[in-house]
């Protein structure tokens, strides 16, 4: 086997998220199985360039993992030949300008979304991109999840007849910060700092959407903080500016109506973190982060409105388990392979800036219909 290196600049990994599942779970994940073997003789060996604002956090988190390559100066790193991709896991008002750059210095680009904070801006990103010829992907990890991709096979089999109405809840309840310690960074609660649960979700709804089901074509939200004061990481109280739930409607291009509620203001009675009940005229599923249940038309019962007697029917038990049928990899870990073997190998991939631009779109009209308390169309992007 010959060792193929590509250098990654990373920039914001001392981010839970970008920490956590990119380079923990995804690049130190694939060197420690000893790289993504690319199956023409050759092994792809990734090697990070960790970046950020903070020298302190860098050392510490390169020493802990035995890395030797960090820098605060990201125009060094850009300007560094050897570096062929940038990664970006900042904060979102902090991304279009970095990845502007890293486009200029003609690197491949992999960022997490929304790639910027308006429409016109996450679009522009894509036309630099195109325009100078590198390659570039948006992070889509929900389509990575177990339970999605349970949910595609159904959708693909045709198990469904023809889809009607697709459901999701998603959402806990993010604890203030005063008494309990917040889960979530206080810049996702303040709005001039790029935080909001619709800038936040409604692109990962786009994509889920999208590719599961159509593209959407309208949406109507209503959007509000239930929460309006939250404490920091100092234990200082702040105002909560951005938004911390979201209610929307999205008509698809096919004529379905998926209606999907967002909330950090909810607590869990549901399986999971977030589910997604898909009916159709032939059979019904409700997926999650994981699992998978469905209810064919043939095994449907047949329930009776009565509220003067209990209920003699357990529901849930009525659905059946969809089997896993293979081995679930980290989703992150997946969409990084295929993104470096875009870059390497040249073989196609299609979750790049522009379907990130579409994210950020509807994130923006989401805003917009709450605002205006009126429904949007979703004009269809294009470059």
């Amino acid at each position: 086997m010959t060792r193929r290196t590509v250098r990654i600049a990373m920039n914001g990994v001392t981010g839970r998220m970008g920490y956590r599942q990119h380079l923990v779970r995804s690049i130190l994940a694939l060197r420690e199985q000893g790289g993504l073997d690319l199956g023409d003789g050759q092994v792809l060996w990734p090697e990070p360039v960790l970046v950020g604002r903070r020298e302190h956090a860098l050392r510490e988190l390169a020493d802990r993992h035995g890395l030797t390559e960090w820098s605060t100066d990201l125009d060094a790193v850009l300007a560094d030949e050897t570096t062929e991709i940038y990664f970006d896991a900042q904060v979102t008002s902090a991304r279009a300008y970095a990845l502007t750059r890293a486009i200029a210095a003609g690197k491949h680009v992999y960022t997490e979304k929304p790639t910027a904070t308006d429409t016109a801006a996450a679009l522009g990103l894509a036309r630099l991109a195109r325009d100078a010829g590198v390659k570039h992907g948006v992070v889509q990890d929900k389509l990575f999840l177990p339970g999605l991709v349970k949910l595609k096979r159904l959708i693909d089999g045709g198990f469904f007849g023809e889809i009607l109405s697709v459901r999701g809840e998603f959402g806990y309840w993010v604890f203030e910060g005063d008494w309990q310690e917040a889960q979530r960074p206080s810049w996702n609660y303040r709005a001039e700092d790029g935080g909001g649960i619709v800038v936040d979700m409604f692109p990962h709804w786009e994509y889920v959407l999208h590719e599961l089901f159509g593209r959407v074509t309208a949406v109507t939200a209503h959007v509000t903080t239930h929460v309006p004061q939250r404490w920091d990481e100092d234990g200082k109280p702040y105002a909560a500016t951005a938004d911390d739930a979201a209610y929307g409607i999205f008509q698809l291009a096919s004529g379905a109506v998926a209606q999907i509620n967002s909330s950090w203001a909810v607590r869990v009675h549901r399986d999971e973190l977030v589910e997604f009940q898909v009916d159709g005229t032939h059979g019904s599923a409700v997926a999650g982060l994981r699992g998978c249940r469905v209810q064919h038309r043939s095994t449907t019962p047949k329930p009776v409105w009565n509220p003067d007697i209990p209920a003699t029917e357990a529901f849930r038990d009525q659905w059946q388990e969809v089997p896993d049928n293979t081995v679930f990899d980290n989703g992150f870990k997946a969409q990084w392979e295929l993104f470096l073997r875009h870059v390497v190998l040249d073989e196609p991939y299609h979750w790049d800036l522009l379907a990130g631009a579409r994210g950020v779109q509807l994130a923006e009209l989401g805003l917009k219909s709450s605002a205006e308390g009126r429904r949007h169309d979703v004009p269809e992007l294009t470059l």
